[in-house]
């Protein structure tokens, strides 16, 4: 499923334009985005949290040749799944 599939299921639902729809969903979105640029957390209820993550530099090795490479430290985005959201999937 993806946003557009989101979009039209909820609208059928509901009985709001799909447009309207897809606006308020891009602002959701970009919201959850600006804030864990900003380092922060966010925490969506019954569903789940989103975390900033770093990473430390590292050794590695580049596939291609084998020879041992710095990786540098970097952040990723964690997701935690809310015990309510685990146990509609289970």
């Amino acid at each position: 499923m993806n946003k557009s599939d989101i979009v039209a299921k909820v609208a059928a639902e509901t009985g709001m334009s799909q447009s309207a729809l897809d606006m308020a969903l891009g602002k959701v979105f970009s919201t959850i985005s600006d804030s864990l640029s900003g380092g922060e957390d966010v925490a969506i209820s019954g569903f789940g949290s989103f975390t900033v993550r770093s990473r430390a530099e590292r050794q590695g090795r580049n596939p291609a040749t084998g020879q041992p490479m710095t990786i540098k430290a970097s952040k990723s985005v964690g997701f935690k799944a809310a015990k309510a959201l685990k146990d509609a999937v289970n």
